[in-house]
């Protein structure tokens, strides 16, 4: 994709300053949207300037919206703000219905009163809540979700497949497996390196440490993405982007070990419910790329490459290492 004008929601966050980057390297240009709550200026200044802009405002303010879209000729939206962390939606529930959902109703009302007809929107495997079947293919049913945040992302896919039909709005829907890498700013990698930074005897890890999941590597995650959307063959087309096996949380404490140099270290596992890390915990994902992996596209990298990817660049970003 290049040349076009793309909005941006969410984007200084995670994968969202990955993804600005991908697409002014590939020549468009680019309105980020960001509440900053989770996003960080830092991420993107080195790309703003001729082909990106920053935006500060909230994607579920109407007055926000009508003045983006009156203001630039927008041709495509890429829809990936949202309340990142899983763990808290049960907590805070209306953070998640209005950061995720609320958000997407918002955006999907301003592209039909603007004429704007191509969304990709960044959706979850939490939407499958407890697969009976995996590897988890998108044709898995019924989607039961098991936490808020899931809930969320379930009814942003469906309100998106209403629009396509009844206002020809188009694009792509990408359900994630978990995405790590250079930036994260919550998650277990991110959360087992403070803790260590602060206890380098003992670790506390929630749940029972047999937690299984896939991780995918997010320049693996941006790549797929922008495959899938260039490829995609229906009105509104569902990918599955994950990696093709998976990892528990265990070995991943011990990687992170590894990685920051420590030995003799601890672990304490809290258990939990069924050893789950928090209520509303899928314990064990991994889905099915093959439909994905038939239009061309597969990750680089499996799970663990990934973690430990991520694990030295997060070492070094939280501790200021160069």
């Amino acid at each position: 994709m290049r040349n076009k004008n793309v909005l941006l929601t969410g984007g200084a966050g995670f994968i969202g300053s990955h993804t600005a980057e991908r697409l002014v390297k590939d020549g468009n240009f680019v309105i980020i949207l960001d509440n900053m709550s989770s996003g960080r200026r830092e991420f993107i200044e080195h790309i703003l300037g001729e082909r990106a802009v920053l935006i500060i405002g909230d994607a579920s303010n109407e007055k926000v919206l009508s003045n983006l879209f009156s203001s630039y000729d927008i041709d495509v939206v890429f829809h990936m703000a949202a309340n990142p962390d899983v763990r808290t939606s049960s907590m805070d529930t209306w953070s998640h219905v209005l950061n995720n959902f609320m958000t997407t109703y918002r955006i999907l009302e301003a592209m039909k009163e603007h004429s704007v007809q191509e969304i990709l929107f960044t959706s979850s495997s939490t939407v499958y809540g407890e697969a009976s079947v995996i590897p988890t293919p998108e044709s898995y049913g019924p989607l039961k979700p098991i936490s808020v945040y899931g809930a969320t992302k379930l009814a942003s896919e469906a309100l998106i497949t209403s629009y396509a039909h009844n206002y020809g709005i188009t694009g792509a829907i990408f359900r994630f497996a978990n995405v790590i890498g250079p930036r994260s700013t919550h998650g277990v990698i991110y959360d087992f390196i403070n803790k260590l930074r602060k206890n380098p005897r003992e670790l506390e890890i929630l749940g029972d440490g047999t937690q299984t999941k896939s991780y995918l590597y997010v320049d693996d995650c941006v790549e797929g993405m922008i495959f899938g959307f260039e490829k995609r063959k229906e009105d509104i087309e569902i990918f599955n982007l994950g990696s093709e096996d998976w990892i528990n949380v265990r070995r991943i404490a011990e990687i992170i070990v590894e990685e920051m140099g420590l030995s003799d270290v601890r672990f304490v596992f809290t258990g939990g419910i069924d050893g789950r890390g928090w209520k509303g915990d899928v314990k064990y994902m991994r889905l099915s790329i093959e439909k994905i992996k038939s239009y061309g596209w597969k990750p680089k990298y499996n799970s663990e490459e990934a973690v430990r990817l991520t694990a030295k660049a997060l070492i070094k970003e939280i501790t200021g290492e160069v």
